[in-house]
């Protein structure tokens, strides 16, 4: 990041990603600043790139995806094409919910939310296994949820 983010953006942030439905205004009251100040601070962080996106977060289960699975897939070998055809037919699959490259035991780790054991045994054979330089894939399954936090400590000191 080129610019720091002072104290007044750091609050703005912290307060965002408790409530990223909260009035420009209340916001404002809430920072200490203007309302128009806290517009552009707001309009800055947007533009800066430190606001990724603005969404809304749904229970899983209400949708009726009731299993949560971490996948380790580990392809054959570390080349280029491989590695990216499956990162974009990742980013396709609405059930992966994140991928990351990671290193160790496995290439990548997948967290997949699917309705059940018979859709997650579709989506294995259909979707990841179909994927060229696929080698091996572990599954983990959620007993349940632990914890779960989507916002990233803001240190307003």
């Amino acid at each position: 990041m080129s610019e720091e983010l002072d104290r007044y953006d750091r609050h703005i942030l912290k307060i965002l990603q408790d409530d990223g439905r909260i009035s420009n205004q209340h916001l404002a009251d809430q920072v200490g600043l203007s309302t128009a100040a806290c517009w552009r601070r707001v309009k800055s962080l947007d533009e800066r790139g430190i606001l990724k996106r603005h969404t809304t977060l749904v229970d899983p289960e209400a949708l009726g995806y009731g299993l949560c699975v971490m996948i380790m897939v580990t392809l054959i070998r570390h080349q280029q094409d491989h590695t990216k055809e499956f990162e974009a037919a990742v980013r396709s699959f609405p059930e992966v919910l994140q991928c990351y490259a990671v290193t160790g035991n496995a290439d990548y780790v997948l967290r997949v939310v699917i309705p059940n054991m018979a859709a997650y045994d579709t989506f294995l054979s259909e979707k990841i296994f179909t994927l060229p330089g696929v080698n091996q894939v572990k599954s983990n399954f959620a007993l349940r949820e632990v914890k779960y936090e989507t916002a990233i400590p803001v240190d307003l000191s």
